[in-house]
């Protein structure tokens, strides 16, 4: 915050407990009303309930990990949701500061506290439970993830497909009743006290009408999806881009999901991404089952991989594109920019961070979810865990950045774009500039080396060293798999499933039940 004269404002005052019975409904990650479990239960159960979302400064200091892009996509999403409750004969409160202070002024006066229950971890898993302990929150179940039992994994795909074609919840008819608690704040002063400017380009606008906009124009163009996934530039158009409204429950998983089954013409579009859908709710039971998925490498053995070899200026020419490998560079300088990168270029440049340059995982995962627009812990952390290979259960994948570039950007146009030092160079030789003639660089006014850097490291010497580093550590590794703790971490397939695929970046049609991994970044 900049200074007191931009106060924000903070407490809601609650109003005396009308007779009957009342309500906060807290709003966190479900910015919606239909298919809203807590929506559902806080109507049926009460005569009276008041939406609430809290502005939490908790997550616009320094360490927050959220680029401002995020935040007014945020802000865009609850303005929306302002709008669809008022259409509903109610308002959507705003107050700022501690949730459980805030909250705590409501208990206080008598009212009792829903919200959805949410896979959560760090901060946010600490909050909940204070919240449950300290104010007695009931947290509504009801989003295909399984808690509350031994083995969650058991019977877990049918559990999900139950949930995915069960009925959505909507409002119960009784409504929502005459709360009359005040605004203690508006998207406005929040966004101008934590001096919220996003600089990022191309960014989605938050909200559930977008993103049912969203939705309609991909069902109509899904035959083209299959062949979107992998190069980045035919993914910013040809792939859903649903991800950040998913993330911010805009839309509910399983609306899509029926959706896409009443309206998608059968092919391998539909069949693909329905599988995604399935994925989603699978890297978020991991999340559920093991919160520490944010914070540690899940299998022990690789707790401490990288840690020795830390290099700041190898983690600053990373994070800034500038590796000397054009197609590493691009992706990075795409996520910077505009908060969104397909999937493969994020496992790429996973991989190429872990394995290649020999950094710790923790440095790079954090660093996608503070640019991300669509960042969910539960699919960016698991997946970075995965593509640096910290798990002992699946096959190190380290990704060729120079065939990546061949395969996935022949033309070289998304290169081109992100990377402009280059602009002039022949597609031919974007996977390996530092090769390009003397005589050429000449020719087309670039100087490998001057204008654009050599590449940190050499491939095959860093790929093999590599190989090296998890072969030493492979048999440790599956031992510490197979203790009981480390598998529930995991939480790994049942049903026959493989426990997790050598290739988690297959396009077939192979489905929930051959236990292939996601490109589940919502592309």
């Amino acid at each position: 915050m900049t200074d007191d004269s931009n106060d924000p404002g903070g407490v809601p005052s609650p109003h005396v407990v009308p007779e009957g019975t009342a309500c906060v409904l807290w709003h966190r990650r479900h910015l919606r009303v239909p298919d809203q479990p807590a929506v559902t239960y806080a109507t049926r159960e009460y005569e009276t309930v008041c939406p609430l979302f809290v502005f939490d400064p908790h997550f616009y200091g320094e360490d927050a990990l959220a680029c401002d892009a995020r935040r007014r996509f945020l802000d865009e999403s609850l303005t929306d949701l302002r709008e669809r409750y008022a259409d509903r004969d109610t308002t959507l409160v705003y107050a700022h500061g501690d949730p459980l202070d805030v909250l705590a002024q409501f208990r206080d006066a008598g009212w009792d506290v829903v919200a959805t229950a949410d896979a959560t971890s760090r901060y946010g898993r600490r909050r909940d439970d204070r919240a449950a302990e300290r104010l007695d929150v009931r947290y509504v179940d009801g989003d295909g993830i399984r808690r509350g039992v031994d083995d969650p994994r058991d019977e877990w795909a049918e559990h999900v497909e139950s949930y995915f074609r069960s009925d959505r919840l909507s409002p119960d008819e009784s409504g929502f009743g005459s709360h009359g608690v005040d605004a203690a704040t508006s998207v406005e002063a929040i966004e101008s006290a934590y001096d919220v400017t996003p600089t990022k380009e191309s960014v989605p606008v938050g909200g559930r009408s977008p993103a049912l906009a969203r939705l309609d124009r991909f069902l109509g163009r899904i035959h083209e999806y299959p062949g979107s996934i992998s190069a980045p530039a035919a993914a910013e158009t040809g792939t859903s881009r649903l991800s950040p409204y998913l993330r911010f429950g805009c839309l509910s998983v399983r609306e899509v999901f029926q959706r896409l089954e009443r309206e998608a013409p059968e092919g391998s579009g539909k069949e693909l991404f329905r599988d995604r859908l399935y994925w989603n709710r699978h890297y978020t039971q991991k999340l559920q089952d093991w919160p520490g998925w944010t914070e540690r490498a899940v299998n022990p053995v690789f707790r401490w991989l990288n840690r020795d070899s830390r290099d700041e200026e190898r983690i600053d020419a990373w994070k800034e594109g500038r590796t000397g490998y054009p197609m590493v560079d691009a992706s990075m300088r795409c996520l910077r920019e505009t908060g969104w990168l397909n999937f493969r270029m994020r496992a790429m440049c996973a991989s190429f961070f872990g394995s290649l340059l020999e950094q710790p995982w923790r440095v790079g995962a954090d660093h996608f979810y503070e640019h991300l627009v669509d960042a969910d812990p539960a699919i960016n952390y698991t997946q970075w865990q995965y593509q640096t290979g910290l798990t002992g259960v699946a096959a190190v994948r380290i990704y060729n950045p120079r065939k990546q570039a061949r395969e996935n950007d022949p033309d070289g146009t998304f290169v081109h774009r992100w990377v402009p030092e280059l602009a002039d160079v022949p597609p031919e030789h974007l996977d390996r500039p530092e090769k390009l003639p003397l005589s050429m660089q000449a020719d087309l006014g670039v100087e490998i080396g001057e204008d654009y850097p050599r590449p940190i490291v050499e491939f095959e010497t860093a790929r093999q060293a590599a190989r090296e580093r998890f072969d030493a550590l492979a048999a440790r590794a599956r031992e510490a798999a197979d203790h009981p703790e480390v598998r529930r971490r995991l939480s790994l397939s049942r049903s026959g499933r493989t426990d997790e695929p050598a290739d988690p970046n297959a396009t077939g049609g192979a489905g929930r039940n051959a236990g292939q991994s996601s490109l589940d970044a919502f592309e």
